[in-house]
């Protein structure tokens, strides 16, 4: 298929000229040109018009569009100036600038072409405002020369108080305005025209050639030179429905096309037109590239089908093609499919070709510095330097060779963590950023008696510098790339996900760079008596605040890095061609991220064994055991901050689990401590038999029910569905309030159950919550020990075990017995039945606030009558209060409150029931 649009020309339609020469000289004008009608200037170039709207048919029957032109002032007008030709030539008419107008006529109706005559004069610059851009009146305008607006244009001039644009076009509105199209690939010259006539109509610009001034590509085939310019420039390639799409959306006010969203539903795939075939993959591979190929338009079938225009190689396993490949058929390396996804667009073929690799690398370098050649001196010299150079990059590969079996004993734990399956430290520092661009001052000397403390002061410099060409892999490879601006196809992935996959790597490597330096003098200027242990001291601090942030959040970043992975096609083909390349050494960015939480601890162990060969006259022995203590305290202070941000993300866990969580559960001091699984015995804090959860934090207790019905999801502001909450709030209770804590004997009747004296501030008797705990993995008498420590922490007592007493189940009435039958399960179930019922059968169902507001009255007056018979209050639970102990009018429990005020109610059946 050819590349080149087929366009008629120019004696044939005007419309598909390109456009840019003409609208560019109004585009391009500058300001300086633009000027008021009252100036002189504009006096001498031409007469004096007026400027005049005129409404065409639908158009004056839109009271909207009336309105709008009563608030729009200004015009913009052309300021034309002839042209001498040469006799027999027509003048030719040139726009010199464009000026503001104001509009002082009213404007005027115009119902056919028969009034056109009468409005058609040189004392006015009218623009014509038609609805309709396919009747007969808009193309005798048009033949008129005409100046032709939309209502859509008419409605956004004015929603914005810009004046009337000028367009040497008939402009319907302005979703197209300021982008420069160009086609390819169309046959039908009849399509073609269609496209570029809509695209004008929507204040496009068309070019015949694709450069870097064109903003979208047109594209009905994937080949061409066109297609591949536009593919080098990042730009855009769409297709053609893109156009009709927009159009159809012309009348929507503020739409513009080039906004992502809509543009991305029309983007021309990497694989369109394409028909794919893989082999040397695994089966897994293989079916995830196939189901890849699809999501981005392709198709794919068997290796050696006819059909197929591609075959796609795994070079590392394939040694020979199984067949002979027709011409027509691209042979190309994986890495053109992943680059094809990366950039969103397919990628040229011939970067990507497959060719069959006879000899190895290192055989092809050896046969050109051959010595049967002339000048053999002057190769072998060269041989022998890149063997020596080779030598040397063994020696401080992180790829090392076999060692014997001696020799792998004799190596510290640290030294297997940062020398093994390590990338290759090939970095190459004229393309490494600005911080990862220092090589090696010098080659590392060696002392003619290698002492046990300098061999492991050498293995310590390898291993730092390893794991510094690591961290600036990632920072290369990764980062750097992923958080450049004007990506093809647009950003891989948004900041704010960039900044949680790295976190601070760039700090933890300018740290890193920097003690590679200082031991990479220290090994270069080699002296028994130079310290070690001072490097690491000196940059202890730089180590505090560089590693917890990283090491604290490391399985947030890898959760990120695999949810991108699977919703994000391009970053997902981004790893694949990263993680294919020799500094990676084969690894995934997370196999490479987990250096930093490994590093330390094997700093620690090296330097114990550089300890152990330092001697005790040697001043750096006392130095190592303070950087030794300096690490630990390092290490320390990161579990303990991940210890913290572990339990602050337990608690916002519960508050996502319980539904109606009190808000100030959220704080730094708190942290949840026991989650256990109850089953009430009495009446409250919810009914007998209700599945009630128990959070113990180290100063409150939060209780909470099963819900009876679960609806709709979360969705949190990182775009993250949880789950629906599982459970409901009943009471937020301080451990202050918690008077005793009883333990009730184990009887036939009554199997793990416990109860809670309570005193909430606002009532004037005890309260007590009695359950049946249900989980298995906690003990009774761990979990009943462990609440009251955390009480008599609260209250700041010494004797916790005062606050546990025994008691018999039958003095305080509670019993197990037929908790799990099927009649109290059904029981239970009628009664909740009867409660739904009885409330949606109310004729008046009060609001909670009238409610609450009813019961502070009633409480208030009550407050005069004489108090009750002191009876044992133990199945009621009042209001609770905040944290701090401020009631909270929003935790008011009801069910007691009506217990003892039944009598002054009405004696109706009717329960008011609050969920």
């Amino acid at each position: 298929m050819a590349d080149d649009s087929v366009l008629p020309s120019p004696s044939e339609i005007t419309s598909l000229a390109d456009s840019s020469v003409f609208d560019s000289k109004v585009a391009e004008m500058s300001k300086e040109n633009l000027c008021l009608a009252s100036t002189s200037n504009v006096d001498e170039e031409m007469p004096q018009v007026e400027a005049r709207v005129i409404m065409v048919q639908d158009a004056g029957k839109q009271e909207e569009l009336l309105k709008a032109l009563k608030t729009i002032k200004i015009m913009e007008v052309p300021v034309i100036k002839i042209k001498e030709s040469c006799p027999g030539k027509s003048e030719e008419k040139l726009i010199k600038s464009i000026i503001n107008m104001e509009m002082k006529v009213p404007c005027v109706k115009m119902d056919s072409m028969e009034e056109f005559e009468s409005l058609d004069s040189p004392e006015f610059e009218n623009i014509f405002v038609v609805t309709d851009f396919q009747n007969s009146v808009f193309n005798d305008l048009y033949k008129a020369d005409c100046r032709i607006v939309g209502p859509p244009v008419i409605l956004n001039c004015a929603q914005r108080g810009e004046p009337l644009p000028f367009s040497c076009r008939p402009l319907y509105c302005t979703s197209m305005l300021n982008l420069v199209l160009c086609f390819t690939g169309f046959r039908k010259k009849e399509e073609l025209v269609k496209l570029v006539t809509l695209v004008h109509h929507m204040g496009g610009v068309i070019r015949k050639e694709c450069n870097s001034k064109v903003t979208h590509l047109v594209a009905n085939c994937t080949q061409g030179e066109k297609f591949r310019v536009a593919v080098s420039l990042g730009t855009p390639i769409m297709k053609p429905e893109w156009i009709y799409k927009a159009w159809e959306r012309r009348n929507e006010q503020c739409f513009c096309a080039a906004v992502d969203d809509f543009r991305n539903e029309f983007k021309v795939p990497p694989f369109q037109d394409c028909i794919l075939s893989f082999l040397g993959f695994s089966d897994e591979e293989k079916h995830s590239m196939e189901e890849m190929t699809e999501m981005q338009g392709g198709s794919y079938l068997p290796v050696g089908d006819e059909r197929c225009t591609h075959l796609i190689v795994e070079e590392n396993t394939v040694k020979d093609l199984p067949f002979e490949p027709s011409k027509k058929l691209f042979v190309v390396k994986q890495e053109w499919f992943w680059g094809s996804i990366q950039m969103d667009a397919r990628a040229g073929e011939t970067m990507y070709l497959y060719e069959k690799a006879n000899t190895p690398e290192l055989k092809k370098s050896v046969s050109l510095l051959s010595l049967s050649t002339p000048n053999s001196n002057r190769k072998r010299r060269r041989l022998k330097e890149t063997l020596a150079q080779l030598s040397r990059e063994t020696d401080l590969s992180p790829f090392p060779p076999r060692k014997r079996p001696s020799a792998e004993h004799s190596l510290s734990i640290g030294s297997l963590l940062d020398i093994s399956n390590t990338p290759e430290s090939s970095i190459h520092y004229g393309e490494t950023p600005k911080s990862c661009a220092k090589s090696s001052r010098s080659s590392t000397p060696v002392p003619p008696k290698q002492s046990a403390r300098w061999q492991v002061a050498k293995e310590l410099y390898q291993t730092e510098s390893n794991y510094v060409n690591i961290l600036a892999t990632i920072i290369q490879l990764f980062q750097v790339p992923l958080e450049e601006e004007g990506q093809r196809g647009g950003p891989i992935l948004a900041p704010e996900e960039i900044k949680t996959i790295f976190g601070s790597i760039p700090d933890i490597f300018d740290v890193h760079m920097k003690i590679k330096d200082d031991l990479e003098d220290l090994i270069a200027n080699w002296d028994e008596s130079r310290s070690i242990g001072d490097i690491f001291l000196k940059y202890a601090k730089d180590l505090v605040k560089t590693y917890p942030p990283f090491v604290n959040f490391f399985e947030m970043s890898k959760e990120m890095i695999i949810k991108c992975e699977k919703q994000k096609p391009r970053f997902h083909a981004f790893l694949k061609i990263n993680q294919a390349k020799p500094e990676c050494g084969r690894q995934s960015l997370v196999e490479l991220l987990i250096r930093p939480v490994q590093r330390l601890p094997s700093v620690a162990l090296l330097l114990n064994d550089l300890k152990k060969h330092t001697a005790d006259e040697n001043p750096d022995k006392s130095t190592l055991e303070k950087a030794i203590g300096s690490l630990k305290e390092v290490m320390t202070h990161i579990n303990e901050d991940k210890r913290k941000t572990e339990a602050q993300k337990q608690i916002f866990d519960v508050v996502y689990e319980v539904d109606g969580c009190p808000a100030n559960l959220l704080s730094s001091h708190r942290s949840l401590v026991q989650r256990v699984e109850t089953v009430s015995l009495g009446e409250h804090p919810c009914d007998r038999g209700e599945q009630v959860t128990l959070f113990l934090f180290n100063d409150c207790l939060e209780i909470a029910r099963k819900r009876h019905k679960v609806i709709g999801t979360f969705r949190s502001p990182h775009d993250r569905t949880r789950p629906p909450a599982s459970l409901k709030h009943i009471h937020l209770m301080p451990l202050s309030q918690i008077k005793k804590v009883l333990d009730i004997r184990e009887t036939e009747d009554c199997h793990n159950a416990f109860a809670l004296l309570v005193r909430p501030p606002t009532e004037q008797a005890n309260v007590l919550l009695s359950f049946q705990m249900t989980s298995e993995e906690l003990p009774k008498e761990s979990w009943l020990k462990m609440l009251c420590r955390h009480v008599a922490n609260t209250i700041c007592k010494a004797d916790a075990e005062n606050l546990m007493y025994v008691a018999d189940p039958e003095s305080f009435e509670v019993n197990t017995k037929d908790m799990d039958s099927t009649l109290s399960r059904a029981s239970r179930a009628i009664k909740k039945t009867s409660k739904k019922v009885t409330r949606a059968f109310s004729f008046s169902k009060t609001p909670k606030r009238a409610l609450r507001m009813a019961l502070s009255s009633s409480h208030s007056s009550e407050g005069r009558s004489p108090p009750s018979s002191g009876k044992l209050a133990v199945s009621r639970l009042s209001s609770t209060s905040s944290l701090a102990g401020i009631p909270s009018p929003s935790l008011v429990s009801l069910p007691s409150f009506f217990e003892r005020r039944s009598h002054t109610l009405s004696r109706s059946t009717t329960h008011l029931i609050l969920i």
